[in-house]
């Protein structure tokens, strides 16, 4: 191994990138973030008129970007061309994707040399269809490499390799997006590190394992028939979406795209479809077109494209071209010309977009696709259109046909009938489902009970919702059970199941200005932290939890006192069944997913009630989880009081766990209904009164900011926030005079709007009991340093409150406000060990926090503060992957992180002799 060796360690230099693409676009803006200037960009000549996104960002950047047609002719360097490249005085070239030739003249110039990035782990898949080829001979692992620019063909020394599993049904797009992209983004930035830190390898690559295959092109992507159906499937997916892989059907050329494998043991049932060559007739259902292997097993693909450049769903085969066109409404007539502008503007090239137009013979690309999706969703947000809408659709007026119906929800799949509350508001029309969700299918309660839900910016009802009775509860827990048992869910492949879960998040994403608002109206929360919090981490969890469905494992154990000694003892973990969730209403969206995607990840169903007072995010979740094709009975929302649907819950038989959060009062009641019934498997989430202690060590702004925040984040509706402050003495005045002025500045308002820090309570009974909370604290003798009151105004808003002079006696001492009241205690210095005995005087053991410099204090404090989470010169800050409950009456079980599965799962053991 040899390395680079530089004079000075982590200098900045001066980089040529030569490339193309919105992999070297990415590139290139990392590049300039570490501080290296770009002395040129060297790409492609313009394509229609529209310039490479990597030469837009550097043009923009004012780099100067050079396009040469080309680099050679008849095999020499043009020296024109070579000459401005030599005048930008590059000392190293990074070529992160380059479909040009580049002389050696140039590679080897710059003192540093060349490196380049190649998405295969080399040796193996050398050449310019390497991820094809990694699908195509079926790798279980892919990954990248960025190497050392030689005279070969991707021959040259290797620097710098990341390696990823590639998963059974991944495509050329797939795996790019999750990882080739990403993380070759990061690694080729990665290598430049190195170099300029003087630590790049040079690693010789080996001659084992070296495999070099041909450019995949339409010509050599025929399908042969006469290969196991693992084969096929590798094929068809290693040419997804190019070339793309091909055959004859009924006289003309079809490309399949969309392959999967399907469980054999599966009944197919549908239309056989004949193809020259296959070892049996393909098979067209309502899940799409099955193929047979000539091993007798089967694949299925989603896709069809045929030599006009027509995509229909393979589903459609027989009825492709056969639905009548739909006869639009002038407002539809006006989204038609919205979007012949929309054409016009991409396809510049076109004079006129006519009915007859064809995106793609018109010259759009990949790209193009994107855009024109992102601006269906500006003019319509109820279209929600995927990629291969447009490849399916590439006249202008089948995709207006398509758009229409999507827009009437008329398609081919049943029918989910919402009868929506829509409102104008936050410059967007949100859409409100408002009923029960049981079975795949929003419903009236029983008798068509209902409730108001109420906006607690100005107290008026934003809608009525369906009131859940004890037979809604018994039909929704019946539909669970039977989707667990009977239904697919309960038979899915694991993978599958996180594929539909991911796909949950995707669609979450989509509509996540919606979802933020719909929160802010109904809990109050202030739009900003709705979308980056309540929504934004909710996504995260869905995705997180997606990608543990086909991780979860059991293990194999040794047994010792069994005779004969012929045995083998291993563990299993089991999905619980139907499981019941029930909510809190300071983060309704983001309780919901905390337990209800590690429930889903483990394979159970769930009957999930909201809090009553915020029902509509939840109602919204159901909705999107049956856009994203989970199977009816999965997931069922009942909106409700605690005392009937709750109780209901905790008592039912079929019910095999229950996960709560809310208040420790509750928590018990539910914890003794659970035992009596059928002993079912709980997890609390329960009260806190978190201590925060800051030494006068600390650094003074941070533990202002984080101290203020640990109360006053999200109104004080927050299970973690810091219920009592302990202060050293010295600091104590200045501490709470910065708290001061800092609460003065806070902006108290409509959660809409962008500027507010601090929205109104969740509802008016809370309200009332932030009053009575803050007078008693008065009474009891606490200084009320500012704050204390109902805000003047419609709706129910609260001031931020600070008391001092808490003594430990009080009662705002000992219980939790859950509201934005700030409890300060003083404590005197060096008694670190007294001040850890008053945070440990309580009941609770929610979480907990210390600032200190003192990295020994720190260690020393957290490790005897008895909570489930410390926080060390932070606060508030969770994470999906790291596991969150309490200790004592705060409640027992984990969400988030592994931790949160195994609330969720069962543990069996089998002992086999033999």
């Amino acid at each position: 191994m040899d390395f680079l060796l530089l004079t000075h360690k982590g200098a900045r230099m001066r980089i040529a990138v030569i490339g193309q693409s919105l992999f070297g676009q990415e590139v290139y803006k990392e590049l300039r973030k570490d501080g290296h200037t770009i002395v040129g960009v060297f790409t492609i000549p313009d394509k229609d008129g529209k310039a490479d996104p990597l030469a837009t960002e550097a043009e923009k950047d004012g780099v100067p970007v050079f396009k040469f047609p080309r680099w050679r002719l008849k095999g020499q360097a043009i020296q024109e061309v070579v000459t401005q490249y030599k005048a930008t005085g590059a000392e190293l070239n990074v070529l992160p994707f380059c479909s040009q030739f580049i002389p050696m003249e140039v590679i080897d110039h710059p003192r540093h040399g060349s490196i380049i990035y190649h998405p295969s782990l080399l040796p193996r898949h050398r050449g310019a269809s390497a991820i094809n080829w990694t699908l195509i001979h079926g790798d279980k692992k892919g990954g990248f490499t960025v190497f050392w620019a030689d005279d070969g063909l991707d021959t040259g020394p290797i620097l710098l390799q990341r390696e990823c599993d590639v998963e059974p049904n991944d495509t050329v797009n797939t795996i790019y997006k999750r990882f080739l992209f990403p993380e070759g983004v990061k690694g080729t930035v990665e290598a430049v590190r190195l170099i300029a830190e003087g630590k790049a390898p040079k690693i010789t690559q080996p001659a084992e394992g070296a495999t070099y295959e041909c450019i995949q092109k339409k010509d050599n992507a025929k399908i042969d028939w006469n290969q196991s159906a693992e084969a096929l499937h590798n094929w068809i997916r290693g040419n997804d979406k190019v070339p793309g892989a091909w055959a004859e059907v009924d006289g003309q050329k079809v490309t399949f795209y969309g392959s999967s494998l399907v469980d054999n043991g599966t009944a197919v049932n549908g239309q056989p479809l004949e193809i020259p060559g296959a070892s049996q007739p393909g098979i067209v259902t309502k899940s799409g077109l099955v193929l047979f292997g000539n091993d007798g097993k089967t694949l299925l693909v989603k896709n069809l494209q045929f030599e006009d450049g027509k995509m229909i769903a393979a589903a459609q085969y027989f009825r492709s071209g056969s639905s009548a066109a739909v006869e639009l409404t002038e407002e539809e007539k006006t989204f038609a010309v919205q979007m012949r502008a929309v054409w016009q503007s991409i396809l510049s090239n076109v004079s006129q977009i006519e009915d007859s137009t064809d995106f793609f013979k018109s010259g759009a690309a990949s790209m193009d696709v994107v855009r024109l999706v992102e601006e269906v969703k500006l003019r319509a947000s109820s279209c929600q259109l995927q990629n291969e809408d447009v490849y399916m659709n590439t006249t202008f007026q089948d995709f207006i046909q398509m758009c229409v119906r999507k827009l009437r929800g008329e398609d081919d799949e049943e029918e989910l009938v919402v009868d929506y509350v829509e409102k104008n508001i936050n410059n967007m029309t949100i859409k409100m489902p408002h009923q029960l969700f049981i079975n795949g299918e929003f419903v009236d309660a029983e008798g068509g009970k209902t409730y108001k839900t109420i906006n607690p910016t100005d107290g008026t009802a934003i809608c009525d919702v369906s009131l859940a009775q004890i037979s809604d509860v018994d039909r929704a827990v019946a539909a669970a059970k039977e989707a667990f048992e009977e239904g697919e869910w309960g038979k899915m492949n694991p993978r599958d199941r996180g594929r539909l879960i991911y796909r949950l998040a995707d669609l979450m994403e989509e509509h996540q200005e919606e979802l933020a608002t719909i929160e802010a109206i109904d809990s109050g929360a202030v739009y900003t932290l709705a979308l980056k919090t309540h929504v934004g981490m909710s996504i995260q969890t869905f995705r997180y939890f997606a990608g543990w469905c086909d991780k979860i494992q059991g293990s194999t154990i040794p047994i010792n006192q069994a005779r004969p000694n012929r045995n083998l003892t291993f563990t299993k973990k089991e999905p619980m069944g139907v499981c019941a969730i029930v909510i809190p209403w300071n983060y309704p969206l983001m309780m919901l997913a905390w337990k209800t995607a590690a429930c889903l990840a483990a394979g159970n169903t769930v009957v999930l009630k909201p809090a009553q007072v915020t029902p509509l995010t939840a109602l919204k979740f159901a909705e999107l989880a049956a856009r994203a094709g989970l199977p009816k009975g999965v997931i069922n929302i009942l909106p409700g009081s605690g005392a009937l649907v709750g109780q209901r819950l905790s008592d039912h038989p079929d019910v095999r766990k229950l996960g709560f959060t809310g208040s420790t009062e509750i928590g018990k009641h539910i914890m003794k209904s659970c035992a009596v019934s059928n002993v079912k498997k709980v997890s609390l989430e329960l009260g806190g009164k978190s201590p925060l202690i800051i030494f006068s060590d600390c650094e003074m702004d941070k533990a202002v900011r984080m101290g203020m925040s640990s109360v006053f984040f999200n109104k004080g509706e927050n299970c973690i926030a810091a219920g009592r402050l302990f202060v050293e003495d010295s600091i104590h005045d200045l501490f709470v005079q910065k708290v001061v002025e800092e609460v003065k500045k806070m902006k108290i308002g409509d959660p809409l709007d962008r500027s507010t820090d601090h929205g109104p309570q969740n509802h008016k009974a809370h309200l009332d009991k932030l009053v009575e909370y803050c007078q008693t604290g008065v009474k009891e003798g606490a200084t009320l340093v500012c704050g204390g009151r109902q805000v003047q105004r419609p709706g129910f808003f609260f001031e931020p409150t600070v008391f001092t002079d808490v003594q430990d006696h009080m009662y705002i001492a000992k219980e939790e406000s859950f509201g934005p009241v700030m409890i300060i205690s003083k404590f005197k210095s060096g008694e670190v060990d007294d001040v850890l005995r008053r945070a440990n005087a309580t009941e609770y053991g929610l979480a907990s926090g210390v600032f200190t410099r003192d990295i020994s204090k720190a260690l020393y404090v957290s490790e005897r503060l008895n909570a489930g989470t410390v926080f060390v010169n932070t606060y508030n800050k969770t994470d999906v992957a790291a596991p969150f409950g309490g200790f004592k009456q705060s409640g027992f079980g984990k969400d988030l992180g592994q931790d949160a599965l195994n609330e969720y799962l069962k543990t069996k053991t089998v002992t086999i002799e033999y």
